[in-house]
């Protein structure tokens, strides 16, 4: 995927209404009415974020007589999916180090005979004892 046509992907993405159709459209294919109904937006404003969408290649929208029905298109996803992947194995590598590192860590303090896991740390304050009251005889 280009530079170019990734940032028209993710900059489609970043807004909330945007990803709100999107996220309605993952349900299935549905028309520009249906789709505008859950928003307190009005319907040329859902065709103008349709658009957006549309033209960075995350849906479709078709033609059925006076029905204008939108989908997913897989495909814009995928390329963005590619391009995440190689951050995504950047994250897994570093998370598997620290993995080590803590496991080394927590080696070292077994043989010099400490407790692993959190340390309990103490409370700055002192607890005021609780005063006791002497019942009458």
């Amino acid at each position: 995927m280009s530079p170019d046509r990734l940032s028209t992907t993710l900059a489609a993405l970043a807004d909330p209404t945007r990803r709100a159709i999107f996220a309605r459209l993952a349900l299935g294919e549905t028309s520009v009415t249906e789709l505008a109904e859950p928003f307190d937006i009005s319907l040329p404003a859902i065709s103008k974020h349709l658009k957006v969408l549309e033209r960075a290649g995350l849906i479709a929208r078709g033609r059925e007589a006076q029905r204008r029905p939108c989908r997913i298109e897989p495909i814009a996803l995928k390329d963005v999916d590619d391009w995440l992947e190689r951050y995504r194995r950047f994250w897994d590598e570093s998370f598997d180090r620290l993995d080590e590192y803590l496991h080394k860590l927590q080696m070292k303090e077994k043989k010099r005979g400490r407790k692993t896991g959190p340390r309990r740390v103490r409370s700055p304050r002192r607890r005021q004892p609780t005063p006791r009251v002497r019942r009458p005889q």
